[in-house]
């Protein structure tokens, strides 16, 4: 066994995962470790440290993609050897292509890369283990024939429930009829454009913006337009030019902790889109799956206005895990329902058993302590990357210190940042560049860093050496 000196508390950076990574490459590379050597199985590793399996589990993995370290079913975790085989395996590692299809879809199988300072969730080290544990052993009390049908079209009822509580707490008084759940917050956003838009529509976003909307938005084969998105919302003066240029039916906007931006809504801000949407008869859709790790005083677009032009879309894979793919709309009534049908004729229902799991979690398992932990370690992280990003004089977009993301502008022309995250999946980083993120894909030296997976050394070495 080696001796680990890990860092503990809520400000600790890097990550006890990184830690772990760090500690076993360094023995294993001074062979204190040698080749075929056994390593202590996940479950004696974290008992031994005090640690989660979650993040010993990841640790290896990531050991694993580096070529460090072997994985044999029935023998555990093994030091690779270090002949010619096992050098190929680390120095002849190919890196993926960043491609849209990777970006969309492979990135979330694809387990090779190590640092993934691009990516959009929290580490799995930062997930409630003991909350999550106990509501699957308590799932999993429950009787089969509860189980054995499809489940109500609206979801959960229980959990529906818990979300209206919860809203209202948050100043938007729902009742359980104006709560659907869905597969996670983005089947939400797909719902809403299936029924209420048509091919052909033209709608407005923030530029930059939810990458995984502009591709819902175009399969549509609607018209898509930008907004600028800056630190207090949006681009007032663009937003009423590009209504009156192209008269979208709808808006969609990420209210608090905006992804990529990181940036937060201002009151005054949110109530002039109001006011404009009113008067142009826009639908506003408020994805807003951040609202549990914002700031206090985040304004509510639905709360604002009533639901009358505002449909809310929420979830929980920022603050349960992004696994259970659960999330919901709140929205009018009758507008509710037409989104219903579209969900069973799409999908069917979505899965009451892990509605069940996410509700007993938010019942349960201490999840508003949860909560509060991992905002204060967000607030640690970005602390740690702003540090970083200044002192290499950077340009950051908006400091929110919450939420998992930060934008950040690189010294480069904007047509070599593809190049440029290119070259860093080279180095076993992975960046986002901010092409992604715009409705034109226009080429940006703009990236976005997530902040807890920000905090490696390796990632700024290469962020040191772009010119």
């Amino acid at each position: 066994m080696i001796d680990l000196q890990l860092e503990r508390g809520r400000r600790a950076a890097p990550t006890l995962v990184e830690q772990l990574v760090r500690a076993f490459s360094q023995a294993i590379e001074t062979q204190s470790l040698r080749a075929g050597a056994l390593l202590p199985s996940v479950r004696q590793l974290a008992q031994a440290h005090a640690l989660s399996t979650y993040t010993v589990n990841e640790a290896y993995t990531r050991l694993v993609s580096m070529g460090l370290v072997v994985a044999r079913r029935g023998s555990g975790y093994r030091v690779a050897q270090r002949g010619p085989a096992a050098r190929v395996a680390v120095t002849g590692w190919q890196p993926p292509t960043l491609t849209a299809t990777w970006l969309l879809s492979d990135v979330f199988a694809d387990h090779s890369v190590p640092i993934k300072a691009g990516c959009g969730w929290l580490p799995g080290e930062w997930i409630n283990e003991s909350g999550l544990h106990h509501a699957l052993r308590a799932t999993s009390r429950v009787p089969a024939v509860r189980l054995g049908d499809y489940g109500h079209p609206y979801g959960f009822a229980p959990l529906r429930e818990r979300i209206a509580a919860q809203l209202d707490r948050h100043g938007l008084p729902v009742e359980v009829s104006n709560v659907l759940l869905t597969q996670g917050a983005t089947q939400g956003l797909d719902l809403i454009v299936r029924t209420l838009l048509r091919a052909g529509d033209a709608v407005l976003v923030e530029d930059p913006g939810y990458c995984n909307l502009l591709q819902i938005l175009k399969l549509a084969g609607l018209t898509v337009h930008g907004v600028p998105r800056t630190p207090a919302g949006l681009d007032i003066d663009v937003l009423e030019q590009q209504i009156a240029a192209h008269a979208p039916k709808a808006i969609f906007v990420n209210t608090s902790l905006q992804n990529p931006t990181g940036a937060t809504f201002t009151m005054a801000n949110a109530f002039r889109l109001l006011q404009i949407a009113e008067r142009r008869r826009l639908w506003v859709v408020e994805d807003d799956v951040s609202r549990e790790l914002a700031p206090a005083g985040a304004p509510l677009f639905a709360a604002m206005e009533g639901l009358q032009r505002v449909l809310y879309v929420g979830g929980f894979s920022k603050t349960v895990t992004p696994s259970l793919r659960c999330g919901y709309v709140v929205a009018e009534r009758d507008v509710l329902r037409e989104l219903a049908r579209a969900k069973m004729a799409v999908g069917l229902t979505s899965s009451e058993t892990i509605e069940r799991i996410v509700d007993k979690v938010l019942l349960e398992g201490r999840y508003a302590r949860h909560v509060e932990q991992v905002n204060e370690r967000l607030k640690a992280a970005h602390a740690t990357v702003e540090e970083r990003l200044d002192s290499l004089g950077l340009d950051v977009f908006h400091r929110p210190r919450a939420g998992l993301f930060i934008w950040a502008k690189l010294p480069v022309e904007p047509a070599r940042a593809a190049e440029i995250a290119t070259a860093a999946l080279g180095d076993g980083i992975w960046l986002a560049p901010g092409s992604y993120f715009r409705p034109d894909d226009e080429p940006s030296a703009w990236f976005r860093f997530n902040a807890p997976y920000s905090t490696d050394d390796a990632l700024w070495r290469f962020i040191g050496r772009v010119k």
